[in-house]
């Protein structure tokens, strides 16, 4: 891919996040209780959170640096906004997600998963949201691998310290309720987004909104019990 194509992907990634960004002023999905909002609930952080990171970490996880390569699968746009629990924005918070490429394989050493890893996919990247507290992601849509359903991790770290890490799924995807993760939560619907057609792109490109609502207290990750049971029977550790 040449100088004059990479600035052309530039400048239509930078239009998708402006279109994206323009629905993040919307209210947040999550009900006022008591004068606050809910905040999003806990997942587990899985195995898979990457042992060795990609040379690049930005936003845009279908590019790798200068790599001329794309990376495959329905292109989706992830933005949002980071909370507190008055609905109140987060500024500064580092938002990081992580999720299996189009084939299903993590960019992790310990991913068994038979299938070819898709060496254009970045895989991992970060945010710093800004006053407003949005953020915003160029990424795939999520992709089933056996024993589990489509799902983006995704993790906040404020000060340094670490928020909030969860799962976002597809709402509505058949096989949510057959999946043992999504199956515990007790309000699933404030760990899902709907990925949706961008108005306007010809290339069948979608966008998801997710907002995202932090309790006050940080997260000890030595609770996440569940870390190293996030896998299939029989294929080794999933996340």
């Amino acid at each position: 891919m040449g100088r004059n194509s990479r600035g052309i992907v530039r400048r239509a990634f930078l239009n998708s996040a402006a279109l994206c960004l323009a629905g993040s002023a919307a209210p947040p999905v999550q009900q006022l209780f008591a004068g606050q909002l809910q905040p999003t609930p806990h997942q587990t952080e899985g195995p898979f959170y990457p042992d060795k990171m990609p040379p690049d970490t930005d936003n845009d996880l279908l590019t790798i640096n200068d790599r001329a390569g794309i990376a495959g699968g329905a292109v989706a746009y992830l933005s949002g906004r980071v909370l507190d629990l008055r609905g109140d924005p987060v500024r500064n918070a580092v938002v990081e997600i992580w999720q299996c490429d189009n084939n299903g394989r993590y960019m992790h050493t310990g991913d068994s998963n038979p299938g070819t890893r898709d060496m254009n996919f970045q895989g991992f990247g970060r945010f710093t949201t800004g006053p407003t507290g949005e953020y915003f992601f160029r990424t795939i849509k999520p992709v089933p691998y056996p024993g589990r359903t489509p799902h983006i991790h995704l993790l906040v770290r404020v000060g340094g310290k670490r928020m909030l890490t969860t799962q976002v799924y597809i709402r509505g995807f058949a096989q949510n309720e057959r999946d043992f993760l999504y199956r515990s939560l007790s309000a699933p619907q404030l760990a899902s987004a709907d990925f949706k057609p961008l108005a306007g792109s010809a290339q069948g490109e979608l966008t998801a909104h997710f907002d995202v609502v932090l309790n006050p207290a940080p997260e000890d990750p030595k609770e996440d019990r569940m870390r190293d049971m996030d896998r299939p029977q029989g294929m080794g550790r999933r996340g």
